[in-house]
């Protein structure tokens, strides 16, 4: 990799989080639990993307796999609290018996 891509995938990750950082902080408190379950479409990308990077390439840097496996797990991890999350909202509005 040379540095001019590194410089450019360190351009797109800040740019990246100063918009995902504005656009967040603009949405009101009650709406961000629906926001998170909304958000595990991306999340679902990101673990395709994970498990490719993390998949077996020859003559590939073993660095590449380890981030791999790290980001598949963060990725996974953000699913599932995202659909507990989802799930506890909804038994919020269930009649009690």
């Amino acid at each position: 990799m040379s540095i001019e891509n590194l410089i450019v995938l360190l351009y797109v990750l800040v740019l990246a989080s100063y918009v995902g950082f504005e656009l967040i902080a603009k949405v009101p408190p009650t709406l961000h639990t629906p926001l998170m379950s909304g958000s595990n479409a991306i999340s679902g990308i990101t673990i395709v993307g994970a498990i490719i990077c993390s998949g077996p390439l020859p003559g590939e840097f073993p660095l590449s796999k380890i981030l791999g496996i790290i980001a598949l797990f963060f990725a996974t991890l953000n699913v599932v609290g995202g659909y507990v999350v989802t799930d506890r909202m909804l038994q919020m509005f269930k009649k009690k018996k």
